[in-house]
């Protein structure tokens, strides 16, 4: 039962590590050259604070506390008070520490809180070791002295001691080295990074502007040798796709004129023949065949392009669905529009307008009454809903009605749900396929701002 539950947490630390990493290149880019700085400034630190720092301190507070422990040793040896006055007078003036016998006892031995550094700890051991007499230590007594009191006989001997004896100041200065040099190099390092990640960025949307059908046209090349690369071979992919689009859709435009030229040769032969009233019923039907052609190549063509050709520009969405529920109804449709003013985005128009429509078009193909919808998701973007209350698709099928001529019942040619949904994710959104509350199928299509 453990080796199953060392690994659940294992892979509970590795998601949690996970989340807390930066996300964005600039800031892992960052962590790598951080990481490594600090770890190598606290191995720094911790061999001077552990070792150079803790002898010279150590020593310090010997040699102190020797002073203190020899100045006792001669007061106890002469007791006279002339002896005394001499020998505390002979403290200072050989040590530079004021000493002073005061009446009374101490309250309670003991020492001030921590300060920065190891000389509190290793004064206070040296005390312990040479004294052998109780004492306290006040290091917020004066912030040049630290004073000390030993509990004698008949008094207490209170010890001024010099800091700047006990500390040896290089700790601070230590200190200050490691943190600014740490931020000098990560201020370099972000200002190098950030000039690299800036060329990876535009890079990022280029790309994105050119899959949505926004052509910038060919990005400069800058930054490292590898992102110059990089952009080197994008501006060659984006030409290439360009004159790809270019001369299929050229081609498809010939096929398409080759074909409709026969076609409106027969469309002219249907019309001059007799009207007479046995060849009525056949004439209709050849003629509807011939107008099914002419519409199925201009789907074709249509698809193929892909209304490629056409610039995105700031476009109103509410202008767009009053068009499409406008020419809907023409067609003798019930729609129901429902869209708040002020949809402004950035859209290919005429292909959004295509889009919608063949949604349209599908809904009333089926149902009796659609309704169009638009609402704004803040700076997410836009969503369109077109509901109808017809018999809709089943859930399994809704994915491959987008294939190709997998849609061309009741009149269509298959291709009016494949292209909507072309030209929705060339604007960077996408169509899904739910039941709607009319009781058929509901369209939604989300475009981002």
């Amino acid at each position: 039962m453990h080796p199953p539950r060392i690994g659940l947490m294992q892979w509970g630390f590795g998601r949690a590590v996970k989340r807390m990493l930066p996300r964005s290149l600039l800031g892992r880019s960052l962590l790598i050259i951080l990481l490594p700085l600090v770890l190598v400034q606290a191995v720094a630190l911790q061999i001077f604070y552990g070792s150079h720092l803790d002898i010279v301190s150590r020593r310090l507070s010997s040699a102190v506390a020797g002073e203190v422990a020899y100045t006792l040793e001669l007061l106890r040896r002469f007791p006279d008070p002339s002896d005394r006055q001499w020998i505390l007078r002979n403290a200072w003036e050989r040590y530079e520490i004021v000493m002073r016998i005061e009446p009374g006892v101490l309250p309670t031995p003991g020492r001030s809180p921590n300060v920065l550094g190891p000389m509190d700890d290793e004064f206070a051991a040296a005390l312990a070791e040479k004294v052998r007499l109780p004492f306290t230590m006040d290091w917020s007594y004066d912030p040049r002295t630290v004073l000390v009191r030993v509990q004698l006989p008949d008094g207490v001997l209170a010890v001024e001691a010099p800091r700047k004896r006990l500390d040896t100041g290089t700790i601070y200065l230590f200190v200050i080295w490691l943190v600014g040099t740490a931020l000098l190099l990560f201020g370099v390092a972000a200002l190098f990074m950030r000039n690299q990640v800036r060329a990876i960025r535009r890079l990022a949307a280029a790309a994105e502007a050119f899959g949505m059908g926004r052509d910038r046209g060919p990005i400069k090349p800058e930054g490292a040798s590898e992102v110059r690369q990089a952009a080197t071979a994008f501006n060659r992919m984006q030409e290439r796709i360009r004159r790809f689009l270019t001369q299929r859709t050229e081609m498809l435009a010939g096929v398409s004129h080759d074909l409709r030229t026969p076609l409106t040769r027969l469309r002219l032969a249907l019309a001059m023949l007799p009207a007479r009233a046995e060849l009525r019923q056949d004439v209709a039907e050849m003629t509807a065949d011939v107008e099914e052609m002419e519409r199925m190549i201009g789907g074709y063509l249509a698809f193929a392009r892909g209304e490629g050709a056409e610039q995105a520009q700031p476009t109103d969405l509410a202008a767009v669905l009053e068009e499409v529920a406008a020419g809907a109804r023409r067609a003798g449709a019930a729609v129901d529009l429902s869209t708040p003013p002020g949809l402004t985005l950035k859209l290919r128009p005429d292909a959004v307008r295509r889009a919608i429509t063949n949604l349209v078009d599908n809904a009333r193909r089926h149902a009796r009454r659609v309704a169009l919808t638009a609402l704004p998701l803040g700076v997410r973007g836009v969503t369109v809903t077109v509901d109808d209350d017809g018999p809709g698709i089943p859930p399994d099928r809704r994915e491959s009605v987008f294939r190709p001529f997998e849609s061309g019942a009741a009149g269509g040619t298959g291709l009016g749900l494949t292209i909507a949904r072309d030209i929705v994710r060339a604007h960077g959104g996408d169509i899904i396929l739910e039941e709607s509350p009319l009781g058929g199928l509901r369209a939604r299509i989300r475009l981002p701002i």
